[in-house]
């Protein structure tokens, strides 16, 4: 864990917000067992990040950590959980983003890589670049002694069920997009894109994001989410953010960065920001959502699907979880 000492800003509030996808949600579909799985697996992200937090550390290290406990979980789409291209084959992409320096690390298209967030950081600190892909970037998360995986590690039965039904139905499955009808975990096609954003007590912000993609994607396909900009941005002048949803129409509206920019250059409110890049969305046939945090700890949770899974938390340590519209309800 890095733990900044030499910041002026040492009692700033410190705050985390992440998400677990957004998309066609259906409220009467979600059994008590798995709204008590997936609020446990956003409430264990929540607490990791925090006790960075609350220790010192900085929010690129509370990012990581909050993003690495849901891609360890094969319950969301990423890591562990991540879905299976038309070929059969899993590739993760992700990125990170520093509000400081506004350094930034990305990988993409990895398949042997078992946190690709860590990837992302040690490209970010470790490389003169900031995004590397498929073999050159697994070659390059060896070296730097990050964990090597067989392509198995990712296998589930039930993602792979997941693409045959895709393959005969002829389409493409996004986050948690999906037939709704079958329970957990293995079971549930509702997985989405996980990200998280961070504001430590120096003040300083970070945004990361991690993700499997779309089911029965095109071999080589390359969402948002590794995109610095598209799916993940974070500045201190401005915001830190996360995007999930329909990653091609996020990137064709450079998301992240069309939020950023109109807190940063129009003083906009951080969620009247989100709502407007949603609607650009919108307008061109996509939708999804955005997480959002600012250097003062103002943070928004904006989405035009359903619902979205999503949670923050702040010095006090309490936790607040929602999965649909209007829910983030307090966890004792």
């Amino acid at each position: 864990m890095t733990v900044q000492t030499n910041r002026s800003k040492k009692d700033a509030p410190t705050r985390l917000v992440i998400h677990g996808g957004a998309g066609a949600m259906v409220r009467g579909k979600l059994t008590p067992e798995r709204e008590f799985a997936f609020t446990q697996l956003l409430a264990q992200s929540l607490t990791a990040g925090h006790a960075i937090l609350t220790a010192g550390g900085s929010s690129i290290d509370a990012v990581i950590a909050a993003i690495v406990v849901m891609e360890d979980s094969p319950l969301l789409n990423a890591g562990k959980g991540a879905v299976f291209t038309h070929t059969g084959i899993n590739e993760l992409d992700a990125s990170i983003m520093d509000g400081a320096t506004r350094m930034a690390g990305a990988v993409a298209a990895v398949s042997t890589i078992r946190n690709p967030i860590r990837a992302a950081h040690a490209v970010m600190k470790k490389s003169k670049h900031v995004m590397l892909i498929g073999q050159g970037a697994e070659a390059f998360a060896a070296e730097q002694g990050l964990e090597i995986v067989d392509p198995s590690y990712f296998f589930t039965q039930f993602r792979w069920n997941q693409l045959q039904k895709a393959i005969t139905e002829d389409r493409v499955l996004r986050d948690h997009d999906a037939d709704p009808a079958e329970p957990l975990p293995g079971k549930d096609k509702k997985h989405g894109t996980v990200g998280a954003v961070a504001l430590d007590r120096y003040g300083n912000l970070a945004a990361g994001t991690s993700t499997g993609g779309y089911t029965n994607k095109q071999f080589g396909r390359v969402g948002d989410t590794p995109i610095i900009g598209a799916g993940t941005y974070a500045d201190n002048h401005s915001i830190a953010v996360s995007a999930t949803g329909s990653g091609e129409m996020f990137i064709r509206a450079a998301a992240a960065f069309n939020a950023a920019a109109q807190v940063r250059f129009q003083q906009l409110p951080i969620a009247e920001a989100a709502d407007n890049t949603l609607s650009e969305i919108a307008a061109i046939g996509g939708d999804g959502g955005l997480i959002l945090l600012d250097a003062k700890g103002n943070y928004a949770m904006r989405f035009n699907t359903s619902g979205m899974y999503r949670g923050t938390i702040g010095s006090d340590g309490v936790a607040h979880i929602g999965l649909f519209s209007g829910e983030e309800v307090p966890l004792t």
